[in-house]
């Protein structure tokens, strides 16, 4: 049974309402055992998935260990039962991980108690933030943010994890700085101190992830690759070899916590909690939609966004930091057969059984193998598929990909994402502020299927006929109002424009009053401003504000055929003698007239 059948159609007002409310309850009732044995069976593989990945994220977050863990185990429920996804799973990222550690770290030092709370702070406004703009019926909002700022800002995440790393992979002591120039200054100058132990155990953790997610990717690669490097360390005697241990975490369910709401930390915080938000938003959104484009389930945006924020603001009140969809968790759902969001609490529920039996374990844990983790995870967060054809198709959008990933790497990681979304921004308003303007002509073929006029660089000196494609607005008034005045300087015979309306979408009072003002222009220079196949919403502004009558209703026309016809009945006959590119059916006529 396909996932669409699970949404069945309110039977009334209050059931609907309900469902809004509580939208787990749209697929609750569709539960049986066939259903519960395929999500228990995806909930067991996602646990075991994510058991090595949240103890590396809450690395890169600066967080201890078990806070990785925690936030998987509270985070994906929330967000399955009051999102919209049947198969998206959230719980911490690597991309929010960095912008965590990169926001807070320079108010605190990582690990510490107040670098927890104040991590909890921004957890918090985070998914305020997200839970605002979902009950304010925000959800398009991310469709403002192009792929583009995604694929900079994560490829840039990821070379910064990776540097962030190469301390606990090679062995060394850096000193403390954030600065991408710096550390790598820092990284060369001391490559003669390379500790050849603690570089052997994240060599070998690295080579068998990669290998177990190459060759056995339905293994959980990462947990191996993590048991193996352990157990090289104790053969190498690693702990007096200077291989630090990441420690015994406690062997507990996630406890009670309460962020610092002091009104000098929400003021320091607030602007930053906005880009973990968005960043939150941009991530889950785009991985529900890809995982729905395979399993034909609809998303419901505002949805999503209530779900990521309630499961933040519920989460940072048990130990969890800001978390958000997980492609890798997401993915591996899908194809392990979950079919409701019953998989993420199942889940949950063995990742908390895992956390009280492995605890104990990591306390022989080299922090050099999460180390080697964490590169692998770093390297495939670069999308190179989706980089060259960026690079290959568009200019603009390679811009814009390249503006963000150099502002990652430089600048803060927020602050990068504005930087991102304000170009995207600028780049689709200077887009549909310059709407395509098509020059059209007769088809005078007739063994060629299509409308009466087509796309053609043929000229008549009397007529000219256009197409504009785009919104008729006060951004675009300008570009096509210097466009209507060169037809003038090219041709000045030319008075008649004949302009065809199915390509605009879209019109305002700026756009209404420039064709009134164009027409009234034309009349005064004995010509016309004409209208063809306008569509309805137009037609209705027009006639609303009464700009048909200044344009004249006598020069609007429902088909191309009639307003060609009608046009070329005004048309001087004198002119036509001596045209040289006659390119109507009636040109011959009027010449011999």
């Amino acid at each position: 049974m396909t996932p669409k059948h699970i949404y069945a159609p309110p039977t009334n007002k209050a059931k609907s309402r309900l469902r809004k409310l509580l939208p787990f309850l749209r697929w609750w009732g569709f539960i049986g055992w066939d259903t519960i044995k395929a999500d228990l069976l995806a909930g067991i593989t996602g646990a075991v998935i994510v058991l090595p990945q949240g103890v590396a994220f809450a690395m890169i977050a600066g967080l201890p260990p078990e806070y990785g863990l925690y936030t998987a185990i509270i985070t994906p429920v929330v967000a399955a039962l009051f999102g919209s996804s049947l198969h998206l799973i959230s719980g911490p990222t690597t991309a929010i991980s960095i912008v965590v550690f990169s926001t807070v770290s320079s108010f605190a030092e990582p690990g510490s108690a107040e670098y927890i709370r104040l991590v909890l702070t921004l957890t918090f406004l985070a998914g305020v933030y997200q839970l605002a703009f979902g009950l304010a019926r925000l959800g398009t909002l991310v469709n403002f943010v192009s792929h583009s700022v995604v694929i900079g800002f994560t490829s840039g995440a990821a070379i910064l994890i990776a540097t962030s790393q190469l301390k606990h992979v090679l062995g060394i002591k850096l000193p403390g700085s954030h600065d991408f120039f710096e550390v790598w200054l820092n990284i060369f100058g001391m490559l003669n101190q390379v500790n050849l132990f603690v570089f052997a155990v994240a060599m070998v953790t690295l080579i068998f992830a990669v290998y177990f997610r190459a060759k056995i990717p339905r293994w959980p690669g990462m947990l191996f690759a993590m048991v193996i490097g352990s157990l090289l360390s104790l053969l190498l005697h690693g702990s007096e070899h200077g291989v630090t241990l990441v420690g015994q975490m406690p062997a507990k369910l996630p406890p009670l916590s309460l962020p610092d709401f002091s009104v000098e930390t929400v003021r320091e915080l607030a602007p930053d909690a906005l880009a973990v938000a968005l960043l939150g938003l941009i991530e889950a959104l785009s991985i529900g939609r890809s995982i729905a484009a395979k399993s034909h389930q609809p998303i419901d945006g505002n949805q999503e966004f209530i779900g990521q924020g309630l499961s933040n603001v519920i989460g940072c009140f048990f130990s969890s930091y800001a978390g958000s969809g997980s492609f890798t968790r997401s993915g591996i759902n899908y194809q392990a057969g979950a079919i409701t969001p019953l998989s993420a609490v199942f889940a949950a529920v063995f990742l908390a059984l895992l956390l009280l039996l492995v605890a104990p374990l990591t306390a022989y844990l080299p922090i050099a193998a999460m180390g080697g983790i964490i590169l692998m995870v770093a390297y495939h967060l670069i999308d190179v598929h989706h980089i060259r054809t960026i690079l290959k198709t568009s200019k603009e959008e390679t811009a814009v990909m390249m503006t963000t990933f150099f502002a990652t790497l430089f600048l803060d990681l927020e602050f990068a994402i504005y930087i991102g979304v304000l170009l995207s921004l600028i780049l689709y308003l200077n887009r549909t502020a310059h709407p395509r303007i098509i020059n059209l002509a007769p088809n005078l073929h007739p063994e060629i299927a299509g409308p009466p006029l087509i796309e053609s660089e043929a000229e008549c000196s009397f007529l000219k006929i256009i197409r504009i494609d785009g919104p008729l607005f006060f951004g675009a008034v300008n570009h096509i109002s210097e466009f209507l005045y060169n037809i003038d300087k090219t041709l000045p015979r030319k008075r008649h424009v004949l302009i065809l309306g199915c390509g605009i979408n879209f019109i305002d009072i700026a756009g209404a009053e420039l064709l009134a003002q164009e027409a009234k222009r034309r009349a005064s220079q004995r010509g016309g401003l004409y209208l063809c196949e306008l569509q309805p919403q137009v037609y209705n502004i027009l006639e609303r504000g009464g700009y048909l009558d200044q344009i004249g209703k006598n020069n609007i026309f429902v088909t191309q055929q009639e307003a060609v016809n009608t046009i070329m009945l005004k048309v001087d006959p004198i002119l036509c003698r001596n045209c040289l590119s006659p390119i109507f059916k009636q040109c011959k006529d009027l010449a011999e007239a």
